[in-house]
């Protein structure tokens, strides 16, 4: 078995926040930041493991997921924006790609459309931020936590490689505390903008769509709203395949990953 990643872990003061960050990877390398799901995102994953291979990555949890405290005038995902603008500019990091997984590619899509020659490579699994045209984005208000996580997976066996068969007490509460903050930042409309499909013309980044071929919690058709939106934007859908690429299929994504960026 592969030893756990070693992470340098910090607390960057943005926005008067001590916001959680964890850094693993060769400095000097194409720095990656990576934005999490709604659900969150475990410590060690393999696909963490395999980007810090080739890039300085860096993980950091959105205020009010995780160990990073929560802000109560956070309303909207370009809050997020402008946090995660801070951050790299605390870290003067003039320049990265960007990969958003689920709502984190909503975030990430956000960024990169108000700072549209900022950055180096835009990646999106599952993003949400646009209404998808057949099809509703899962309502988790509707679902236990559990269940919500499992739907992310084609393969429940994914889902018990990575949580368990039975989640924990903590990762329970955890889902919990995010849900609530999902619901602050993204109620109504929920787990979209209607602004967003407008904007991602302007984009000048290098864009790749990633999708599950069975996401059961954003519908596929959105895909076609982004690749219509993304100016030359590639799209890869993985067989075989829930919204949680990342954690249902690591050693394909990461290929996906590497061969884009380089």
């Amino acid at each position: 078995m592969a030893a756990p990643l070693a992470w340098q872990e910090s607390h960057i003061p943005v926005a008067g926040l001590p916001l959680r960050l964890r850094r693993a990877g060769p400095r000097g390398a194409p720095p990656l930041l990576v934005l999490h799901r709604d659900s969150g995102t475990p410590d060690q994953l393999p696909i963490h493991a395999a980007l810090a291979e080739r890039y300085d990555l860096l993980l950091p949890e959105h205020p009010g997921y995780g160990q990073s405290e929560r802000a109560p005038w956070m309303r909207h995902p370009r809050d997020l924006v402008a946090i995660y603008q801070g951050l790299l500019a605390a870290l003067d990091i003039p320049r990265a790609s960007l990969l958003g997984l689920g709502f984190g590619g909503w975030i990430a899509a956000e960024m990169a459309s108000l700072a549209p020659r900022d950055f180096e490579r835009l990646i999106l699994v599952g993003p949400m931020g646009i209404k998808p045209p057949q099809g509703d984005i899962l309502d988790q208000a509707l679902v236990s936590h559990t269940d919500y996580a499992r739907a992310g997976f084609h393969d429940q066996a994914a889902f018990a490689a990575v949580y368990g068969a039975e989640p924990s007490t903590d990762q329970l509460v955890e889902w919990d505390l995010c849900r609530e903050m999902s619901f602050r930042l993204a109620w109504k409309p929920y787990m979209h903008s209607q602004t967003l499909p407008h904007l991602l013309g302007a984009i000048r980044a290098p864009a790749l769509v990633v999708w599950g071929a069975e996401d059961k919690v954003v519908p596929i058709s959105a895909a076609d709203r982004f690749m219509a939106g993304l100016p030359g934007a590639k799209l890869a859908v993985v067989p075989d395949c829930g919204a949680c690429v990342e954690m249902e299929k690591p050693a394909e994504f990461a290929r996906l990953v590497t061969d884009f960026i380089g």
